[in-house]
């Protein structure tokens, strides 16, 4: 567990070097690797198949509510061009995309409240925290990101 811990702190830190690079392509996908390893970890406790740790819960929703809170700042006007992934409905409707980043912010701020100091005290509290979360980033990536069938 410690491993999947330090992992996701690697990409976390990661993000924080690829801001200098001043290309929010990069950035974005520096935050999406570590959603994806946030959301990944979330769902293996949820599967059973890593066993549940308060503490490596409450790590993935503070790093999916670090996400939250700057993911918006880096899908500025003509970003949308070049190897990415983001569909042009984030800047065609920045009105609904601004909405789908709202409730993710609240949701994830909703989850570290719920999660408490020490992280959801069972298996059962995170999945009831971790859960608006993750409908968030199946949401969005269903309505603002290009699909690779």
């Amino acid at each position: 567990m410690r491993r999947i811990a330090l992992a996701i702190s690697a990409v976390c830190l990661s993000v924080s070097g690829v801001a200098a690079a001043d290309d929010p392509v990069a950035v974005r996908k520096a935050i999406m690797q570590a959603n994806a390893a946030s959301a990944g970890l979330a769902g293996a406790m949820m599967k059973g198949e890593l066993d549940y740790n308060p503490a490596i819960a409450k790590a993935a929703i503070l790093t999916l509510n670090a996400s939250a809170k700057s993911f918006g700042d880096f899908f500025p006007e003509g970003s949308g061009d070049g190897d990415t992934t983001a569909a042009p409905a984030v800047w065609e409707d920045a009105e609904g995309f601004q909405a789908a980043l709202d409730k993710y912010m609240t949701d994830t701020a909703a989850a570290v409240e719920a999660s408490g100091k020490d992280g959801p005290a069972d298996l059962a509290a995170f999945q009831a925290a971790i859960g608006p979360v993750l409908g968030n980033c199946r949401s969005c990536h269903e309505n603002f990101r290009v699909q690779n069938n």
